[in-house]
């Protein structure tokens, strides 16, 4: 389709932008397909008590960002059906030729509102799957009924976009659409702007974080919530100190089991070898310091951190869950093993404690893998193509 001198209109729908993927994964998108002739507004709802804020990503690319408060992560009936109603009356206005949702609840909130705007609903409708909560977030009969939930909403969606094949199998097991209709994109990400290659700042950065040059420095980087399985990073970190060797364990982030999880390691014995660094907008300095980085997480979508670690030359060692094998090869860029299996994250990291040569052989293939996989100008011409294919569709459709 020739691109029309016209800008298309896209009305991009959030449920918060709050640390992760998927509110680097707007912003950027938003912002390369405004050079491509698209003209988006972003809504966004409010973050969750104790959630850090990603939205100056936005702001540093220029990216407005239209703010519905009610629209957040929790489950509130009234809340959730004041933020369907007022998108719906922003669609009604705004009339764009494409709907494009993120994330489970504004998937849920945007499709449902694009359904109320009658015969002023966008006639292209798109939702991407950055993960689900299909499995492991709730009991059987929530999430039978959200399953039921997803599946009706993707009959009514023009087109699927799930962030890796392993979210697409996944969504296609439980049953939410067939494989033909989704469409894999995967993230893109501004990895020059977040981390450093090689071995830049490593110095400066132990220096100010007081680890020695020979000390392994084993790092964490994420939200402190269940999902993420925090408890198994000091447990598989004590496991590793215990079996000799002289390690360091950087935490940063935030989160509601922060002070649990400092409450651990003092049970564990291990405070004074671990550093709980809290959340930093910027992150460069963190990743130059590790020497590999740990993911045990239970469920993930695309895990940025794993993708930035790589892109840093830092092999990572995570459970084989979601779209991470999508992101570390197993045995070489990084190690997999079965979530909850912390002696077997141990073991991993004692190997590449002791073989300084495979570490920076891991960290190299990871870096020159993850650099165009995961690269935004990337990102940008698969949405534009999936875009410009639907319209075309769209506009035989109405001869």
């Amino acid at each position: 389709m020739p691109r029309s001198e016209q800008p298309v209109k896209i009305l991009r729908v959030i449920a918060r932008l709050n640390m992760g993927g998927p509110a680097l994964h707007v912003a950027y998108l938003t912002e390369g397909l405004r050079k491509r002739g698209y003209e988006t507004t972003l809504v966004a709802g409010s973050l969750a008590r104790g959630e850090d804020s990603m939205s100056f990503v936005a702001d540093a690319h220029g990216v407005e960002i239209a703010h519905i408060d009610e629209l957040g992560r929790e489950i509130s009936p009234l809340k959730d059906l004041v933020a369907t109603i007022r998108l719906a009356r922003l669609i009604r206005k705004e009339r764009p030729q494409i709907l494009h949702t993120h994330t489970a609840k504004a998937g849920t909130v945007g499709r449902v509102a694009a359904l109320l705007a009658g015969s002023r609903r966008p006639p292209i409708v798109v939702h991407t799957f950055h993960g689900h909560v299909l499995r492991g977030y709730f009991g059987p009969v929530r999430s039978l009924l959200f399953r039921l939930l997803e599946r009706w909403l993707a009959s009514r969606t023009t087109a699927l976009i799930a962030v890796s094949p392993q979210v697409r199998d996944d969504l296609v097991a439980l049953g939410v659409a067939p494989p033909e209709r989704f469409v894999v994109i995967r993230l893109g990400i501004e990895l020059g702007e977040r981390v450093s290659g090689e071995q830049n700042g490593r110095a400066e950065s132990r220096r100010y974080l007081g680890i020695p040059d020979d000390r392994f420095a084993v790092g964490w980087i994420g939200r402190m919530t269940a999902v993420k399985r925090t408890d198994d990073v000091l447990l598989a970190f004590k496991r590793l100190r215990d079996n000799g060797v002289d390690a360091m364990l950087c935490m940063v982030g935030d989160g509601p089991d922060r002070a649990q999880l400092e409450r651990r390691a003092h049970e564990l014995g291990i405070m004074r070898q671990v550093l709980f660094l809290g959340y930093q907008e910027e992150v460069a300095s963190f990743y130059a310091a590790f020497d590999t980085l740990v993911l045990p997480s239970s469920n993930e979508g695309t895990p940025v951190s794993a993708i930035e670690a790589l892109a840093a030359g830092r092999p990572v060692v995570a459970t084989r869950v979601g779209g991470v094998p999508d992101v570390v090869r197993d045995g070489e860029d990084g190690f997999l093993v079965e979530a909850g299996e912390t002696d077997d994250l141990a073991d991993r990291l004692e190997r590449l404690a002791r073989d300084p040569e495979l570490r920076e052989r891991m960290g190299r293939q990871g870096r020159e893998r993850v650099l165009p996989r995961y690269a935004v100008e990337r990102l940008v011409e698969d949405v534009d193509e999936l875009y410009r294919s639907l319209l075309s569709a769209a506009a035989v459709r109405r001869r």
